[in-house]
């Protein structure tokens, strides 16, 4: 299980542009967690902040055990290296120091619970985007993270991709990984989240459960942006 994840008063600028203002939050273990927002809200700077992809002008990012805590990111388009679907795990395995013996079983296993074993000697590269996603949450999943960051991940699926993908990251949080995820899909956020973090100009501007965030949200850009008057990213 992860350890708690404390952001206080984070700021971020890039090359001038302030993108997060004086965010604080708490991330803590087992509930899901998904952030929202309107396009420039900050929702995927946040996350690879979160990661440790992107570094604070100011403030403090704290986890709240002092040992490492195992984390796995999923991007909107995956990475995949010019070899098989299983070597894409195998290189992943090997790159977090799994002992080479184990490598394959944890690999093979990985695949078969995302469902996409019969792709394991294909080309990554030319597996259709549902695949590819597919393949990127198995990798990810080989590793057993205790935190999972998911940057968008169906933003570029059919329904019938995204469903599966969905599946997929459902069984993911039900084998203990705690889920934070972006999305721009409000649906989805019902679907998937049990608390979602709503962002607005770089700020964080609610948090609250899934069920009172849509019910009945605070702020008036919560509500401007449920109604759809707000583009989403």
């Amino acid at each position: 299980m992860m350890s708690q994840l404390c952001l206080e008063d984070i700021t971020v600028e890039i090359s001038g542009r302030r993108i997060l203002d004086r965010v604080s939050l708490t991330i803590g273990p087992g509930v899901r967690s998904i952030i929202i927002g309107p396009n420039g809200a900050g929702k995927s700077t946040l996350l690879r902040l979160c990661h440790g992809l992107v570094q604070p002008s100011s403030g403090a990012l704290r986890w709240g055990s002092r040992d490492a805590v195992r984390q796995a990111m999923v991007f909107q388009r995956p990475v995949m290296l010019r070899r098989s679907a299983m070597a894409n795990v195998i290189y992943a395995l090997a790159t977090a120091g799994v002992a080479r013996g184990e490598r394959e079983r944890r690999a093979r296993a990985a695949l078969e619970r995302a469902g996409v074993s019969e792709l394991a000697k294909q080309p990554a590269r030319t597996l259709s985007g549902g695949e590819q996603q597919r393949l990127a949450l198995a990798r990810a999943w080989s590793l057993d993270p205790a935190v999972l960051f998911l940057d968008e991940p169906t933003a570029n699926l059919d329904p019938g991709a995204s469903a599966e993908v969905e599946r997929l990251i459902q069984a993911i949080h039900v084998t203990g990984t705690k889920i934070v995820m972006t999305t721009h899909n409000l649906g989805q956020a019902k679907r998937l989240g049990d608390e979602i973090f709503f962002l607005h100009q770089g700020r964080l501007v609610e948090h609250a459960p899934v069920a009172e965030f849509f019910r009945a949200p605070r702020s008036v850009e919560a509500q401007t942006f449920i109604r759809g008057e707000l583009p989403w990213e």
